[in-house]
Formats: structure tokens, sequence, C-alpha cells
């Protein structure tokens, strides 16, 4: 399905190997042979990932591409969303995972009610003040021992 935009084009003499380059980037060419609903939550989500990367776009909306990921899947689908914006494609996640975000994003923006709160570099946005606000719960943001991005760490009582 992800190869339909392409159909009746040149560029549909692309579709199997644009196919297996999206199936081996997320991790499912050992599904190939499975019908779609007969995939796990993740699998699903990593399906219709690699149908989206199959159609070798110029911009690629994910709207919470980690839901139901475990946590290997979920770095690495961060880890391919950076990779495609590296490669020059215009590449916009949303992602409630505040430190993923902070992690990978060049930039973030906060919404709350539906209205853009603020925008600019993770380590900029992302304050305490800010995202205790927005999310009602009070937080810590410390900085990630490897990369230096901001964590995001809930304070429990």
């Amino acid at each position: 399905m992800g190869r339909a935009p392409w159909q009746g084009t040149p560029q549909s003499d692309e579709d199997d190997a644009a196919i297996a380059d999206a199936m081996e980037r997320t991790d499912i060419a050992h599904l190939a042979d499975r019908v779609f609903t007969s995939l796990s939550g993740g699998e699903r989500a990593r399906a219709s990932l690699a149908r989206v990367l199959a159609q070798q776009a110029t911009i690629v909306l994910l709207d919470e591409p980690t839901a139901a990921l475990d946590l290997r899947h979920q770095e690495d689908v961060m880890r391919l969303a950076r990779q495609l914006a590296r490669d020059g494609v215009a590449v916009v996640v949303v992602v409630h995972d505040l430190s993923l975000a902070a992690a990978y994003a060049d930039r973030v923006a906060v919404m709350s009610k539906g209205r853009l709160v603020t925008a600019g570099a993770p380590g900029e946005v992302l304050t305490e003040q800010l995202v205790e606000e927005v999310y009602g719960t009070p937080v810590r943001i410390v900085p990630d021992p490897t990369t230096g991005a901001p964590l995001i760490v809930p304070v429990r009582s």
C-alpha cells in the first residue's frame, strides 16, 4: 500500500526495492508473510511506518509512532526519524514522551488545549516550570549523562 502513489509511474519500477528497504529499516522483514491483522500492536505500528517509508516522500508526518512499541523499537523509530531529517526529509513527529522528543528533535513545540504554548530548541523550551504548568504535574529536568539532552522525570511522592 505504501507504493500506491507511484502506481502507473516510472517510479513503480522501484517498488520491490523500496518495500524491502522500508521493511528492513523498521525491523519487520521477518513478518513479510504474515497478514496485517495477525500482527501485534507494535508490529502493526512498525508495518504502518514501513508503509510510510516505502512512499519515499519528502515530507513525513508521524503521529505517535512510538505508541505500543517496546523500548528498543521506540528508540529505533526515533533514530530513523532523525536519519530521515539528516537525509533532507522534512519530519514532523507528534509524541507525548517529552524525553524522546528532547533526545531526537531539533525543535519542539509544546501545545496545551489545542494551542501552541511555545516552540524552540528542546533545551530552551522544556523547562520544569513550563512542563509543570502545561502537564499539571511536578517534574525535574536533568541532562542525559551521555548526550546532555533534557530528561524529564516526574516527581513522585
